[in-house]
């Protein structure tokens, strides 16, 4: 696996102050969180951004670059730009619903990272979208905090389902994404009851008591493998059910305020829900 090294706090700095010079910003812009809010941008993405922030501001005939217009240029670099589809009144519910049951089990889940937007506006091929970036650059990461990523990724189809007992095919990212981390967590990072074996197929054909034909799990393994990513993958499903029936007013109240407003950034939904608990160490 190729590792992509990113650039951590102190070298987006370095990179935003080069990309932002010629361009006219307003003087009162907060740089510390525009800094902070690119956490997982590459050089590039942090280049892009700012070009996109300058030709948005040109296009529209304005003086100066807000914090508004760098916010709409990282959604566009990172999810694509924005897009006005028809919907029709219960697709747009359920949408609703579905982005803020992701983003109540990610404010609800102790290791889970906050709410940055929640937004039922298209971009790319999805018709909503909840951002929770990593509040800092992180070198590790815990068992705790990718069941929770899992809880939080099956979140928006919990809600649909509790909501209005239907199930939609939206949520095939979602599944795809949290069985990736629930494979990774079994095959890679030895979290499951099978301990810590590696056991993905580029190993010394010695390995004869793991692996069948050499390349291949055996069986009776595979279904080892199997089981506990399903184990992992039932767990995020029932954490998820219990938060969303626990917190099913909320549910109701953000979701109908978000048909209302299309977009709610975390500062708004922290207001609405109430501040987010510090993660436990």
């Amino acid at each position: 696996r190729v590792m992509v090294s990113l650039p951590d706090l102190e070298e987006r700095k370095f990179i935003i102050k080069i990309h932002a010079k010629g361009k006219p910003f307003v003087k009162d812009l907060n740089w510390e969180r525009v800094a902070r809010r690119t956490v997982g941008y590459s050089g590039a993405d942090i280049e892009n951004m700012l070009n996109e922030a300058a030709i948005a501001v040109a296009r529209e005939a304005r003086e100066e670059i807000t914090s508004e217009d760098i916010e709409e240029a990282a959604l566009k670099v990172k999810l694509g730009p924005s897009k006005k589809r028809l919907q029709d009144k219960l697709e747009k519910e359920m949408t609703a619903y579905h982005e803020m049951g992701h983003a109540i089990v990610a404010h609800v889940s102790p290791h889970a990272d906050p709410v940055h937007r929640v937004s039922i506006i298209s971009r790319g091929r999805a018709l909503g979208f909840t951002l929770t970036p990593p509040e800092k650059d992180k070198l590790q990461t815990t068992q705790s905090e990718l069941l929770d990523d899992i809880a939080v990724l099956l979140g928006g189809r919990t809600a649909e389902k509790q909501v209005y007992n239907e199930l939609t095919a939206g949520a095939s990212s979602d599944i795809q994404k949290a069985t990736k981390i629930a494979r990774a967590m079994v095959m890679d990072y030895g979290m499951s009851e099978l301990g810590p074996i590696n056991l993905h197929t580029d190993i010394d054909q010695s390995y004869d008591s793991l692996y069948g034909e050499y390349g291949k799990l055996s069986e009776r393994l595979q279904e080892k493998v199997d089981s506990e990513i399903q184990k992992f993958i039932a767990e995020g499903q029932k954490r998820a059910e219990s938060i969303l029936k626990k917190y099913a007013k909320e549910l109701k109240n953000l979701s109908e305020k978000l048909i209302e407003l299309e977009s709610i950034d975390g500062e708004e939904f922290e207001r609405l829900m109430g501040m987010k608990k510090a993660k436990k160490a």
